[in-house]
């Protein structure tokens, strides 16, 4: 599939907008960005082969990890991935529809939730 920035954009707002607010609502200082493919740095730091699709990540300290005396500077951040977003869906209803999945994943993350607990949620 190929979608200008722009549009791509907007399918993410619309993907957002799609995300229950029982679950935005918890979720404070976390910016949302998009980067067109994960670095091979990236990569290797999470032990991932360089043609993994990675569509999401999330960088920060997760809520159970917080302390109250380290106080929160900078956002935490949820990146998306453009590329293999566009590369493995078909539709906009499936890239929609992935990039929702992906930040929900993304969200448990942020919530401490194990990329195992995921899988056997059926967010893997």
């Amino acid at each position: 599939m190929n979608l200008s920035d722009k549009e791509f954009d907007r399918i993410v707002r619309r993907a957002l907008e799609s995300i229950p607010d029982e679950i935005m609502h918890h979720v404070t200082n976390v910016a949302i960005t998009v980067e067109d493919r994960p670095s091979p740095e990236l990569l290797e730091d999470m032990g991932l082969p360089p043609d993994e699709p990675l569509f999401g990540v999330y960088t920060g300290v997760a809520l159970p990890d917080r302390s109250v005396s380290a106080p929160d500077f900078f956002p935490d951040s949820i990146i998306l991935f453009r590329e293999p977003l566009l590369e493995i869906c078909e539709t906009i209803g499936e890239l929609e529809e992935e990039i929702a999945i992906t930040v929900v994943h993304e969200i448990a993350h942020y919530f401490g939730i194990s990329e195992e607990r995921l899988t056997e949620l059926g967010y893997g």
